[in-house]
């Protein structure tokens, strides 16, 4: 019988982005590949892709209808492995394959950054923490993307049988890449960009979290010594009409763009000059690391993942939360010393290279999805 693992999300976005690799490197082992996750994308290397009912929201009751298709599914195909991501789709799925595991199931959850963290609310670590240390004992392996997740883990005593550390989903450094000078200077002009803007970007969805309105203040301190500068801010959502307004009301038609939802990131990144980031909370964010592998330095908020990503002086700065004065000072620094930005870029694109590119990270999680077929072959050879 052909085994089968089933990956599980909230949203089906989740795997176009991200996991591509990951199907492929199952199919590529002979396992029958399923994905359970809301929405109608068509993906690669998927043999059956199940819709569910499961929203973003944990107070949605929608959700009491997405456990009993995950329990169905997951009893109807007794599957060897289950990945479960998010943390609706992580909460959801192991609950419902508890009784699976008792055959020899592996459940995997992978924390993209848990909201319970050194300085979180203490609402998170009331709601969240105790959920996730009691869904630990139905996981056979807890992947962390950050070592400040791993720790926490592994001191409150997670009872997951293993909690490994893997660097992220993995970015694509051929895509995300260095470009020459001329190719700069032709990208920069299709996207009506002229060769002396400086242009600062950043991609996230407009929301309280990423604070897109730091950046926005601190393109307005530096107007007048900077007037060539342009933030570029890429993305949509609920606050996007707030940040349209306060660029207004600072003045700034013309140095604040508004690209909204993008697919094409990877050119904006290659005619940049710096990567910015302002929020207040972050797993191990790959709109950053796809910055770095472009070459670019990085000017970050002080967070967990951005720590993990950005080392002061080697390839960028970190900066105080909200601290619009600290980040215009930086970026003034940076807009006066090219061969600083080059050094800091040639840096971070070593960093990505070197630890996060898709083939470091295949390899990571390779070896622990082979970790797990290998005790599954020996329980078969047990039970018979």
């Amino acid at each position: 019988m052909q085994n089968k693992v089933l990956f599980c999300a909230t949203v089906d976005h989740h795997f176009e982005s991200f996991h591509i690799p990951y199907l492929k490197w199952f199919k590529e082992q002979g396992w029958r590949v399923h994905v359970a996750a809301n929405g109608n994308v068509s993906l690669p290397y998927v043999d059956q892709k199940f819709n569910l009912s499961i929203q973003r929201s944990p107070f949605s009751l929608k959700n009491i209808k997405a456990y009993k298709e995950l329990k169905e599914i997951i009893n109807q195909n007794q599957y060897q492995m289950i990945h479960c991501h998010t943390p609706m789709g992580g909460v959801l799925t192991r609950i419902a394959a508890r009784n699976q595991r008792k055959f020899g199931s592996k459940v995997l959850y992978t924390a993209h950054g848990f909201h319970f963290f050194k300085g979180a609310p203490l609402i998170n670590w009331a709601l969240y923490y105790p959920i996730e240390k009691m869904l630990a004992k139905y996981t056979d392996c807890l992947i962390t993307i950050n070592k400040e997740d791993f720790y926490l883990a592994n001191n409150r005593q997670f009872k997951a049988d293993y909690i490994k550390h893997v660097h992220g989903v993995g970015i694509n450094t051929e895509v995300f890449s260095r470009i020459e000078p001329l190719q700069k200077a032709v990208l920069r002009q299709k996207h009506g960009y002229k060769q002396e803007d400086f242009l600062l970007f950043y991609a996230a969805e407009f929301n309280k979290n990423k604070n897109q309105q730091m950046l926005i203040k601190a393109v307005a301190n530096i107007k007048q010594e900077v007037p060539n500068a342009k933030l570029l801010l890429a993305g949509d959502g609920p606050l996007l009409e707030n940040c349209k307004k306060l660029a207004l009301k600072l003045g700034l038609k013309d140095m604040v763009h508004f690209l909204g939802f993008r697919l094409n990131i990877d050119e904006f990144l290659k005619i940049s000059d710096l990567a910015v980031a302002s929020s207040y909370r972050e797993g191990l964010p790959v709109n950053i690391m796809e910055a770095m592998a472009s070459g670019l330095p990085v000017l970050a908020s002080d967070n967990r993942g951005h720590r993990e990503l950005i080392i002061n002086d080697k390839n960028g700065w970190l900066i105080k939360a909200d601290h619009v004065g600290q980040m215009s000072e930086k970026i003034k620094i940076l807009v006066q010393h090219e061969e600083l930005r080059s050094r800091f870029g040639k840096m971070s694109r070593k960093i990505i290279e070197e630890t996060y590119s898709i083939e470091k990270t295949l390899k990571e999680k390779s070896l622990l999805y082979s970790m797990l077929m290998e005790e599954l072959e020996e329980r078969e050879w047990a039970v018979h």
